[in-house]
C-alpha cells in the first residue's frame, strides 16, 4: 500500500517535511453545504445519513469537490460507540442527540459491554472502505471517536448538557461507577478505531470535547488517563504504512506537555493557546493541529486571510503543523470564506513564498 498522491497531511502529522502547511477543518462535511442539506433531506433524518455508507461517502466528498483541502474525514458523529451499546441514540429536533436508555442505575453500568464494531457498528466500516474506494488514493482519510469521557458525558446525562451536573455528581460520590463506563468505552473506542483503521483509515482522530469541563486532577484521573490507554492500544501502522494519531481537548490548553506524552503523533488546540507558545512546549515531540477561531469566517474573504496568516506565523515556517479550526465549524459559515482560508493558508505557508 502507498500514501495518497496528496500526502502533505501525513507528512506534517509525522514531521516530516513539507511544501506547505496542510489543511482540513473539523466539520467540513456539515450544514455550512447546500449540497450536504440536500443530501441529508434526501436521507430522512441525520441517523439514516450516517447509517447509510453510500450517502455518508457523498457527503465526506462534498467539502473536497469544493475546496482544495489536504484530507479528509469521515463523516459519521461520535454517538454511533454508545448508540452500539444499546443506549437508544435519536435526535430531537432542535434539541440535539439523545439517549432513551442513559446510564443512570449501578445493573445497567456493572452490566455494560463494548460492541464488536465490526457487527454492530458495520456501516462505519462499510462506509470507510467506500470512501477509500471512491477517494482513489488522492488524498488521505481521517477516521475518527470520541474520548471516553466525552461519550460518557452523553451516555450519563443522556444529551447535551450544559454544567455536567449528573455525570460529575457521579464522578465525585461514585467514582466507580464512572470508571466503569470508562474503562468499557476505551475498550470498544480501541476497537472502534483499530477496525476503522483496517478498513482504511489512515489517520485517526480523539475528539474529547469536554474534557475542558473537569477540574485538574479529574482532568488526568477521568479523560486523560483513559485517551492514553487509547494510544497504546492503537494499530501503529496498516499496510506498511504509519497510522497517526491526534488527540483534541477543547480546552486543553493547560494539559499540553501532558497530552503530548500519551504517545500520540498530535495534538489538537483550541484558539485560546498561542501556536507558537505551544510548540516552544513541547518541541519536537508532537505535531500541532489548529487553531483558528471559527468565529472568523463570519468576517470577510480579507479578514479571514489576515487572520490565517497570523496563525501560520505563530507556529513558524517549520513542519508540524496542521491548520484547522479551533472547533468545528459552524452551519452558518459562508462557504466563500472558507475557500478564501484554504487559499490564504496554501499561499501563505508555501516553502520558499
Amino acid at each position: 500500500m502507498t500514501r495518497p498522491a496528496n500526502d502533505t497531511f501525513l507528512r506534517a502529522l509525522l514531521r516530516e517535511p513539507v511544501e506547505y502547511t496542510p489543511i482540513w477543518l473539523m466539520r467540513q462535511a456539515g450544514r455550512y453545504l447546500p449540497e450536504y442539506n440536500e443530501t441529508r433531506r434526501r436521507a430522512g433524518s441525520f441517523l439514516n445519513l450516517c447509517k447509510n455508507p453510500h450517502l455518508a461517502c457523498e457527503v465526506t466528498l462534498q467539502p473536497l469537490a469544493r475546496f482544495e483541502l489536504d484530507a479528509a474525514i469521515l463523516f459519521s458523529d461520535i454517538l454511533t460507540v454508545p448508540d452500539a451499546m444499546g443506549l437508544g441514540l435519536y435526535f430531537a429536533e432542535g434539541e440535539g442527540p439523545k439517549f432513551e436508555r442513559p446510564l443512570r442505575d449501578e445493573w445497567e453500568i456493572r452490566d455494560l459491554t463494548a460492541p464488536d464494531p465490526n457487527v454492530h457498528l458495520r456501516y462505519v466500516m462499510d462506509a470507510v472502505a467506500e470512501i477509500r474506494r471512491a477517494l482513489n488514493n488522492t488524498l488521505p482519510l481521517i477516521g475518527f471517536s470520541g474520548s471516553p469521557w466525552t461519550l460518557a458525558c452523553y451516555m450519563v446525562e443522556g444529551g447535551s448538557s450544559s454544567d455536567y451536573r449528573t455525570v460529575k455528581t457521579m464522578l465525585y460520590d461514585r467514582p466507580d461507577l464512572l470508571h466503569r463506563i470508562l474503562d468499557v468505552t476505551t475498550t470498544a473506542v480501541i476497537s472502534y478505531l483499530n477496525a476503522q483503521i483496517e478498513s482504511g483509515a489512515q489517520a485517526v482522530m480523539i475528539f474529547d470535547s469536554w474534557g475542558g469541563a473537569l477540574s485538574h486532577a479529574a482532568y488526568r484521573e477521568f479523560s486523560l488517563n483513559y485517551m492514553e490507554r487509547i494510544i497504546a492500544g492503537l494499530k501503529r501502522s496498516h499496510g506498511g504504512e504509519r497510522v497517526p494519531s491526534i488527540l483534541f481537548t477543547k480546552g486543553g490548553g493547560q494539559w499540553l506537555e501532558a497530552i503530548a506524552a500519551t504517545g500520540c503523533d498530535a495534538v489538537g488546540l483550541d484558539w485560546t493557546t498561542d501556536l507558537g507558545e505551544a510548540r516552544q512546549r513541547v518541541g519536537d515531540r508532537v505535531a500541532l493541529q489548529g487553531n483558528l477561531d471559527p468565529m472568523v469566517l463570519f468576517t470577510s474573504p480579507e479578514k479571514v486571510a489576515v487572520e490565517a496568516r497570523r496563525v501560520l506565523d505563530s507556529y513558524g515556517s517549520e513542519t508540524g503543523h496542521i491548520f484547522n479550526l479551533g472547533h468545528g465549524i459552524s452551519q452558518f459559515t459562508p462557504p466563500e470564506n472558507v475557500a478564501a482560508l484554504v487559499h490564504a493558508v496554501h499561499s501563505h505557508s508555501r516553502r520558499g513564498s
